[in-house]
C-alpha cells in the first residue's frame, strides 16, 4: 500500500503558475501509475493528468493540455503537476491518486489504490 500527501496548493491570479507535489511513502511507488484529479464545488471529481510508472506515457484532459505538465521522480517517490496559465475555472481541490495501470487511472475512480487528502487551488480573475 502507498500513502500519498499533496502540497503546493494556494491562491494565484489568472495567468499565474503553481506546482503541486505528491509525496508517496512505501517502496512500491515506482510500480504505480499516478494521476492528478480535481473537484470543484458542486462538480464531480475529474481526472486532470496521469503518468505511467516509468514516466514515459502521459495523459491530459483537453482543458489543461499545453498548460499543465505531469512528471514523476521515482528516486524521490514524488509526482508533480506544473500548472501554468491558470484560469479561474481551474479552481478546485486537487488530489493525487495511485493506480495499478494507466488504464485503471484513466477509466475509474473507485478502483484506485490510494488517494491523497487534497490541496486547494484558487485562481482569481
Amino acid at each position: 500500500q502507498v500513502h500519498l500527501v499533496e502540497s503546493g496548493g494556494g491562491s494565484v491570479q489568472a495567468g499565474g503558475s503553481l506546482r503541486l507535489s505528491c509525496a508517496a511513502s512505501g517502496r512500491t511507488f515506482s510500480s504505480y501509475a499516478m494521476g492528478w484529479f480535481r473537484q470543484a464545488p458542486g462538480k464531480e471529481r475529474e481526472l486532470v493528468a496521469a503518468i505511467d510508472w516509468s514516466g514515459t506515457n502521459t495523459y491530459y484532459t483537453s482543458s489543461v493540455k499545453d498548460r499543465f505538465t505531469i512528471s514523476r521522480d521515482n528516486t524521490e517517490n514524488t509526482v508533480y503537476l506544473q500548472m501554468n496559465s491558470l484560469k479561474p475555472e481551474d479552481t478546485a481541490v486537487y488530489y493525487c491518486a495511485a493506480g495499478r495501470s494507466m488504464l485503471v487511472i484513466t477509466t475509474t475512480l473507485n478502483g484506485l489504490d490510494a488517494w491523497g487528502q487534497g490541496t486547494l487551488v484558487t485562481v482569481s480573475s
